[in-house]
């Protein structure tokens, strides 16, 4: 990974100043975009692109387009987060023209023709409160919590408290990936909290000293604490490795191979002015140039 970064000039880091911001106001932070069924982008739009999907994607998305237009002024990259299912949803029915997803299609999506070109490794990680004594977990022990089968972190070692679930709504791709990957056959528990964004479940698990939730490594902040899982601390370098068993690509999804501007887009965020900042400080993996 060191043999990646790379010096960053004044108005890169501005960039990632202004990206640090967004970060940290994630919940409140939505890219409003009138994405209707009736709006075809199926045909060429040589000025805009429509980029709907992941919310855990957003910040790159939104933060590559200011640049992308930086570059390109008579050009425009709209985004919103609506979540990975609607972003599919989006691009096959052609009201945007890339739908984000932090997960794999489904086997009913896979008959839709999308073409997928991956733009970052991600981790999940598993937060609780920065006070809660727990520092390491397993996977089988995050499924049990999950599950509803551990519900007192006296169960695992820790404090005579309540376990909070706090889990993601299933329009979410962060939920779809770390079901298949964690969950496995084992449902959720129904009585956990479901919130519509990283952002949401970020601010409850750094607000109630009991609760647990899982988010995008690239949103983990000094407000929570990313336990370890089976022994591996969620890095960037444990996902390069793959020592990490909870992780997963981002994806970019286009009817077809993209064209025109969504491909000029995309080929941007592929090109080092964005795998080297902007994938690198929101804390994922570039698809590019790496280990992988």
């Amino acid at each position: 990974m060191a043999n990646r970064l790379v010096r960053l000039n004044t108005t890169e880091r501005g960039v990632r100043r202004r990206m640090r911001i967004r970060a940290a106001m994630f919940a409140t932070v939505v890219a409003l975009v009138a994405v209707s069924s009736g709006c075809d982008r199926n045909g060429p739009a040589e000025n805009e692109v429509i980029v709907t999907g992941s919310t855990t994607m957003l910040p790159i998305a939104e933060i590559a387009g200011e640049m992308f237009h930086d570059r390109y002024p008579d050009k425009k990259v709209l985004v919103s987060g609506l979540g990975s299912s609607a972003g599919i949803e989006t691009v096959a029915s052609g009201s945007s023209d890339i739908g984000t997803s932090s997960r794999d299609l489904k086997p009913a999506e896979e008959k839709l023709g999308l073409y997928d070109t991956p733009i970052a490794f991600d981790a999940i990680a598993v937060i609780v409160h920065p006070d809660n004594p727990i520092d390491s977990l397993t996977t089988e022990e995050v499924r049990a919590i999950f599950a509803g089968e551990i519900e007192n972190w006296s169960q695992l070692g820790g404090r005579d408290k309540k376990v909070g679930l706090v889990n993601r709504d299933e329009a979410s791709g962060t939920r779809e990936a770390f079901d298949s990957i964690v969950m496995g056959d084992t449902p959720f528990d129904r009585t956990a909290a479901v919130l519509p964004g990283t952002g949401q479940v970020r601010s409850v698990v750094a607000n109630a000293p009991g609760a647990i939730g899982y988010i995008s490594l690239g949103f983990v902040n000094d407000e929570v604490k990313a336990v370890t899982i089976d022994g591996v601390t969620p890095t960037p370098e444990a996902v390069v490795t793959g020592e990490y068993p909870i992780q997963r690509l981002l994806h970019f999804y286009t009817v077809g191979p993209p064209t025109g501007l969504a491909k000029k887009y995309i080929d941007f965020v592929l090109s080092p002015a964005v795998q080297d900042t902007i994938i690198q400080d929101a804390g994922f993996t570039p698809i590019i140039g790496g280990d992988r």
